[in-house]
């Protein structure tokens, strides 16, 4: 197999099946490739209406699409990799898997341009899309690893820092105009290398969503593989179709920060972790007095700072 086409679904079930829809017309330009939905275990009929529509559009009979259900919502990590250990235990493997998200529409071309990609490039274990949205604009998809630095600048939020440091945020901006390399992209539209997998391993399901990318991006690089961000693949994408987060009023859920601290922990220790906390606490702090006297724009979910205190110093569920 080439490429085996990932959907994750979780109570989404129509813009799964058109994300879906999307992703097979891509995969026609890439033979002997396949295409899976999973249901993350919705329990709102979900998988009911997955199959149902899978057979009314003879998906499974004519192009082998599977709806897979998990038994448990394990979050976004565990979802793909029920698909992608059953694909690389299996007896024709795929050279390469590729994630999409349940929300998100490749191009017609947008999945070839990834193989071929990575077909010409070998040492690129982790190649994306360039991600837009429904209305054209671009979305920051394309990113560098956190770390204590990029704490203190999306704390203190001040441009003064931001000069000193100007290669130290997570988001690249502006946005890369041209295929590039980056520390990690967002799994909406992700293209992965099948030796990468077996090299660095899957993704760690300690995180529910969020941080499970750059985790897996950052042992990836750790292993000699290169992350690259393509920008001929174009892939529009709603955004948070599953979890809502698009929603500011509403706070922050602990989902998010369970998976920080995990990545801060994991990969960094947890004196690097105290001081990276400690010095976003501070940064945040400071924003949060002096914004309103600047008339700056705050952005942030409701309770943000008081729940990032409450979570990482005081141990209370935010």
């Amino acid at each position: 197999m080439k490429v085996l086409c990932v959907v994750l679904n979780y109570r989404t079930a129509s813009m799964s099946l058109e994300a879906a829809e999307a992703g097979l017309a891509a995969l026609e330009a890439v033979p002997d490739s396949r295409l899976v939905i999973v249901d993350n275990d919705s329990q709102d009929g979900s998988e009911e209406a997955l199959r149902a529509g899978v057979a009314e559009r003879g998906w499974d009979v004519e192009q082998g699409v599977e709806v897979v259900q998990t038994g448990h919502n394990g979050g976004f990590g565990y979802g793909n990799n029920l698909a992608i250990r059953r694909a690389l235990a299996s007896d024709d493997p795929p050279d390469y898997v590729y994630l999409l998200n349940s929300d998100a529409f490749p191009a017609p071309d947008a999945i070839r341009v990834l193989v071929d990609y990575l077909d010409a490039h070998p040492h690129v274990g982790i190649a994306g899309s360039y991600i837009h949205g429904t209305d054209g604009e671009p979305h920051l998809t394309a990113f560098r690893f956190p770390s204590l630095t990029s704490e203190v600048l999306g704390g203190f939020r001040l441009e003064a820092i931001r000069r000193l440091w100007p290669d130290a945020e997570v988001p690249i901006r502006p946005m890369p105009e041209a295929t590039r390399p980056v520390d990690w992209l967002a799994g909406a539209s992700m293209m992965l290398r099948r030796e990468c997998l077996e090299s660095v391993g899957l993704f760690d399901e300690t995180f529910f969503l969020y941080f499970e990318e750059t985790d897996l991006c950052r042992r990836a690089r750790l292993r000699g593989w290169e992350t690259h961000y393509v920008v001929e693949s174009r892939v529009a994408h709603v955004g948070h179709g599953s979890t809502g987060l698009k929603d500011k009023s509403k706070p922050m859920p602990r989902y998010w920060f369970d998976s920080r601290r995990h990545y801060f922990r994991k990969n960094h220790g947890r004196a690097y972790t105290w001081a990276a906390n400690t010095a976003h606490a501070v940064g945040l702090l400071t924003f949060k007095v002096r914004a309103p006297i600047q008339g700056k724009h705050d952005s942030d979910p409701t309770r943000y700072l008081r729940d990032f205190v409450a979570y990482n110093f005081l141990s209370r569920r935010p």
